[in-house]
């Protein structure tokens, strides 16, 4: 995919694929501040799509995969245990919950939270 038409969505999407937050990426963008329409720009399909491909480039250009950031963290969790203290423990737990976020395994509860929100809302807004 080419980059953008609009030369703001692309800076968003550019932003965004860095790892910044959506207003901060809004507002770098060149837009004046507001979390509501930079949550909107965010879920338009475009502006995902560009941030998708722009963070599967940045991966693959060191060579980053799921598979490889995975078995990484594995290791670090072994290596942990190794250590045999709280604070190895602590990095091995650290390290093998990371594993699972990254595979899907689990979901973080403000990611639960923040849809069972919007559920709610949606159905006061229809009144279901």
């Amino acid at each position: 995919m080419p980059a953008l038409t609009n030369p703001k969505h692309e800076r968003f999407a550019q932003e965004l694929a860095k790892g910044k937050s959506q207003a901060e990426a809004y507002v770098d963008a060149g837009y004046a501040a507001s979390e509501p329409n930079a949550s909107r720009l965010t879920s338009n399909e475009k502006v995902r799509a560009r941030v998708a491909e722009i963070q599967e480039r940045a991966a693959a250009k060191v060579g980053l995969t799921i598979a490889s950031a995975t078995e990484h963290l594995l290791r670090l969790a072994e290596k942990g245990e190794q250590i045999g203290d709280a604070s190895g423990f602590q990095a091995s737990r650290a390290s093998i919950m990371d594993a699972c976020k990254l595979n899907g395994l689990v979901v973080d509860k403000s990611q639960v939270d923040g849809a069972l929100a919007f559920t709610g809302i949606a159905r006061r807004i229809v009144g279901a």
